[in-house]
């Protein structure tokens, strides 16, 4: 028997038309999968009732043959770093008031309501959304689906459990240094990065320009449906890009015969494990016998440069939610943003402009490596997923979290689009992933991209 929870969105909008099943049967097999799995610590908040009563409106269309909007009755998630009205948005912190007042909707929440989705609930994150791994003092550890003692990885932890779970077929995710591609990587799901402005966001977050918002999903054919809807302009939104008016699936199967794919294994002095780099090795070779020239090709980035420049901005960015804050009631933050936001509060503007011009000179290196490629590939992670509770895979190597994923913190400099591609799991049972990286506003051919690595080589990966 097919479960409900697993379906695409095409084969819900498809069985809703056919009334095979309703938007309130799916809705249903969407919570028995997170009461499940409720050890994974996906949600930090579940609204039965609500999106119940949504599922049985979206029912009452479908019955009458009259749906309204393009993604009615199919259940989504919203990360709990972004505002929905009539639930609170606590940010994975002590600190924010769950009283609110909380009467608006981001844009991408709007969005999903006006194309009548079910939503479910709110997905967990680290507190501000400051790391890339799954815990926070509010709500605890956000566990792996693939291993329960390794991370889901971050910030956009719950939604990466939640798309690998069953728990709705679309969620929403951020990604300010990898947010949505690090746990989409580790959890064995799609991702995607969209060009910076593409997804309209309010209030601005923390780190300003390097964060984005985006979706994540089982299939590339549901996170393209899901820009259908979300990626539109807002005039909350000062840095929101036009309105583009394409449709984000007519050449989704286009392919990706004669695209130019320079393809970077290291950056030259990352280290990647054995495993993952053949994996992705052997994802090049298909990628060339579906058509694509690939080549060796190494971007310009000098990763020891990149490190200090996205530090600098990182930091300086994620002190500001601290920084209000008397510092007695530090106590009760991640000790992680607590250090973060000491060296933010301690960096000189001179050091911050330094860390922009090298974010601007990297971003002109990319835009000169894409006169040749129409896409970047690399391994999206060099490793698998981190021991849950630790901040760095190796602490006697590393002391930052970026220090363990080279391949996601760049293009959050040059906001270019990225996503996150599953290619198999590991011998320690984890998944692996790859990365396409786009020039700027060409996200559709990312899509083209992955969706034609999807359909040559399905990964279609289920946890227990």
């Amino acid at each position: 028997m097919t479960d409900l929870a697993f379906l695409s969105v095409r084969e819900l909008l498809e069985g809703y038309a056919r009334k095979a099943f309703s938007p309130v049967e799916v809705a249903r097999a969407c919570f028995a999968r997170i009461a499940a799995r409720a050890d994974l610590n996906a949600f930090c908040l579940v609204d039965e009732d609500r999106a119940t009563a949504e599922a049985h409106a979206s029912e009452a269309r479908w019955s009458k043959g009259a749906p309204h909007g393009t993604l009615d009755g199919v259940p989504a998630t919203i990360k709990d770093l972004l505002v929905t009205s009539g639930w609170p948005t606590l940010r994975g912190s002590k600190h924010v008031d769950p009283k609110g007042p909380w009467t608006e909707d981001a844009p991408a929440v709007a969005r999903l309501r006006e194309a009548n989705a079910v939503l479910l609930g709110k997905t967990t994150t680290p507190e501000f959304g400051w790391k890339g791994i799954g815990d926070s003092p509010l709500t605890g550890i956000t566990r792996n689906p693939w291993d329960p003692s390794r991370t889901a990885g971050g910030s956009s932890a719950g939604a990466a459990v939640a798309a690998a779970c069953g728990m709705g077929a679309l969620h929403v995710g951020t990604d300010g240094g990898g947010s949505i591609r690090m746990p989409a990587g580790f959890c064995g799901i799609f991702g995607i990065k969209p060009s910076f402005g593409r997804v309209a966001a309010y209030p601005a977050s923390p780190a300003g320009l390097l964060a984005h918002i985006g979706p994540m999903a089982r299939t590339v054919e549901d996170a393209a449906r899901m820009m259908e809807v979300i990626a539109r302009p807002d005039d909350r939104d000062p840095f929101a890009l036009p309105p583009d008016k394409g449709s984000w699936l007519l050449d989704l199967d286009k392919g990706i015969a004669g695209l130019r794919i320079g393809y970077s294994p290291r950056f030259k002095t990352a280290t990647v494990d054995p495993e993952i780099a053949r994996a992705v090795d052997d994802a090049a070779k298909l990628l060339a016998e579906l058509g694509a020239v690939v080549e060796p090709a190494d971007p310009v980035i000098d990763l020891a440069q990149a490190r200090e420049a996205f530090h600098t901005l990182w930091c300086a960015s994620l002190a500001r939610p601290l920084k209000a804050l008397p510092r007695a009631a530090w106590a009760h933050s991640d000790p992680g943003l607590v250090a973060t936001t000491e060296h933010g509060l301690s960096l000189s503007a001179q050091a911050y402009l330094d860390a922009d011009a090298y974010r601007s000179a990297l971003t002109q290196a990319m835009l000169r490596f894409h006169r040749r490629y129409d896409l970047l590939l690399t391994p999206q992670l060099p490793i698998t997923a981190v021991v849950a509770g630790r901040d760095v895979a190796d602490p006697e190597t590393q002391r930052y979290w970026i220090d363990w994923t080279p391949f996601t913190y760049p293009f959050n400099l040059t906001r270019q689009p990225a996503a996150s591609v599953p290619i198999g799991r590991h011998s320690d049972g984890l998944p692996m992933a790859l990365q396409f990286v786009g020039r700027p506003y060409e996200d559709r051919v990312v899509l083209r991209a992955a969706r034609a690595f999807e359909r040559a080589r399905p990964w279609a990966m289920q946890p227990g």
